[in-house]
């Protein structure tokens, strides 16, 4: 503080007079900010850079995806032949022929069973395999990835491998000889078996996908709920009925509507395994039926029908699937 003394007109001293020089110090004002957003980060682009983002995926999901679905609708309204032209005009005739051809009915039906043994194996076998790896430590961490290894595989690698195990003087059947068996099962020429050896194949291969998805959402349910349930009194499996299973939904809804697609879909291992037999049809898939009507027979508009009518199939299924299991996520 600095004082300064004053002088009267008169020549007497006036009282000293305090100043405070902080009120004359230079005060730090904040450098005033811009209202315009920077030029480097702009969080909100607004619709014209989120569609320059956008567009080359949306150009490859039209051009891959959008656009051989409606060649194969518009194929499946015509006989097309690459090798006998012309293309004519044929309507739904196609379409209505698939209910009375008896090649396209069998591999309707040993779609459906494949799908159904390959959701319920995968679905079952992924929980039980998440509950007993939903642990800590290295032992268990190596399990995981022994377990994923076969999501990453080629469907084609896997049916090579398994055709080596399971071929009548394969793997499997020189160990059962070993042990005693004289007569071991033909797992891909008997007719009665090679539809299910197909499908535990094809449902070994999802496992590990199953297994990943339900332990993370094993993981993510709070410790809380089991420490209140035990001192509430409930034991392992009431935790589980009442906890772990209701929390466990969302994961039941992704594992079960994906399987279904991956039954639904099947052809890789059915190519590689059985080529469609052992006999006529034995284990032809819907997939396997509409490759072996285009490329073999060259029938491109009937094999276009029966594409669209696997489509329509798999939609259906897959929307009242995911519409009931969405359900049970709201009442768990």
């Amino acid at each position: 503080m600095r004082i300064r003394t004053l002088t009267r007109p008169d020549g007497s001293a006036a009282a000293p007079e305090a100043k405070d020089t902080a009120a004359v110090r230079p005060q730090h004002t904040p450098a005033r900010r811009s209202s315009r957003p920077s030029r480097r980060f702009r969080p909100n682009g607004g619709p014209g850079r989120f569609a320059l983002f956008a567009a080359p995926g949306l150009l490859a999901y039209l051009a891959l995806v959008l656009v051989p679905i409606g060649m194969t609708a518009g194929y499946s309204l015509t006989n097309k032949n690459p090798f006998n032209p012309p293309t004519r005009w044929v309507g739904l005739s196609n379409l209505t022929s698939l209910f009375s051809d008896d090649d396209f009915l069998k591999a309707l039906q040993n779609t459906v069973v494949i799908t159904v043994i390959v959701t319920l194996v995968t679905n079952a076998g992924g929980l039980a395999i998440a509950l007993l790896l939903d642990r800590r430590g290295w032992l268990y961490n190596a399990l995981r990835s022994v377990f994923f290894v076969p999501v990453v595989l080629s469907a084609v690698v896997v049916s090579v491998i398994w055709q080596a195990i399971l071929v009548d003087d394969g793997l499997l059947n020189s160990m059962l000889r070993q042990l005693g068996v004289s007569h071991p099962p033909g797992w891909l020429s008997d007719p009665s078996l090679a539809l299910y050896t197909v499908s535990w194949v094809i449902a070994w291969q999802g496992l590990g996908f199953c297994v990943v998805i339900y332990l993370a959402g094993l993981q993510g349910i709070p410790q809380e709920l089991h420490e209140a349930a035990a001192i509430d009194g409930c034991g392992p499996l009431m935790r589980f009925r009442h906890v772990t299973w209701p929390m466990l939904a969302p994961a039941v809804t992704i594992n079960t509507v994906m399987s279904l697609i991956g039954g639904f879909k099947a052809y890789d291992q059915i190519q590689v395994l059985t080529n469609g037999g052992p006999g006529p049809g034995t284990t032809s898939t819907l997939a396997f039926q509409v490759i072996q009507t285009a490329f073999n027979g060259n029938h491109v508009g009937y094999a276009s029908a029966m594409a669209v009518a696997m489509l329509i199939l798999v939609a259906t299924v897959s929307v009242i699937a995911l519409g009931w299991l969405q359900k049970r996520e709201v009442s768990a």
